[in-house]
Formats: structure tokens, C-alpha cells, sequence
């Protein structure tokens, strides 16, 4: 259980912070470049593709270790790409997912075999 705990930290910190940021870019940033000036959105924009990527990383490893199905993992990997969607889908799979596995209710499924 420690390995998933760890794996969901850091999927959940990951979340909450490329969601923030990409708020920043979207909310912020952009209006400003529009607006003449692109330093925020440019310097913004750098930082959301790192941390993205970083993102990408935690929510793929945290998939693997709960054995999740193709569809839920590529709508928490694509959730970094939608303004606030990194917190309805935090949400929805610590709900569905995660709080099962770390309650003792449900083991982790196998992958589908397709």
C-alpha cells in the first residue's frame, strides 16, 4: 500500500499544480499576450509544458500501479490539457480508483485484455 500512497501524492500534488498553472496561462497569460504583452503567457506557457510533462509522468505511473483500464488513463493524462479539468478528474478518480484501493474495499483490477 505505501507504493500506491506514494504514487497517488504525487499524482494528486501534480494535478492540483499543472491545473493552477495552466489557469494562470489561460486566465492570464493569454488575455496579456492579446493585449500586447507576451512575457507572461510565453514564460507561463514554458513552466505549464514542464510541469505537464512531469504531470504526464505521476498520472501514468499512478494508472500502472492501480491497473487501470486504457480509458481512465487517458483521460487523467489528458486532463493537464483542459483548464480546471485536472481537478474534476483528481476528483473523479480518487472517488472511483483510488479510495477503494487505499480503504481495503477493492483490490487494483487486471488490465482488460483486448
Amino acid at each position: 500500500m505505501k507504493v500506491v500512497e506514494g504514487a497517488v501524492l504525487r499524482y494528486r500534488v501534480m494535478a492540483y499544480v499543472t491545473g493552477v498553472v495552466l489557469m494562470v496561462l489561460v486566465f492570464v497569460g493569454i488575455p496579456l499576450q492579446v493585449a500586447g504583452h507576451p512575457a507572461v503567457a510565453n514564460d507561463v506557457g514554458v513552466v505549464h509544458g514542464i510541469l505537464y510533462i512531469i504531470y504526464l509522468a505521476s498520472a501514468w505511473m499512478l494508472s500502472r500501479k492501480l491497473r487501470l483500464e486504457t480509458r481512465p488513463t487517458v483521460i487523467m493524462l489528458l486532463a493537464g490539457t483542459v483548464p480546471i479539468m485536472t481537478f474534476i478528474v483528481e476528483r473523479w478518480v480518487t472517488r472511483r480508483f483510488i479510495d477503494p484501493v487505499l480503504t481495503g474495499q477493492a483490490q487494483p483490477t487486471a488490465p482488460a485484455v483486448r
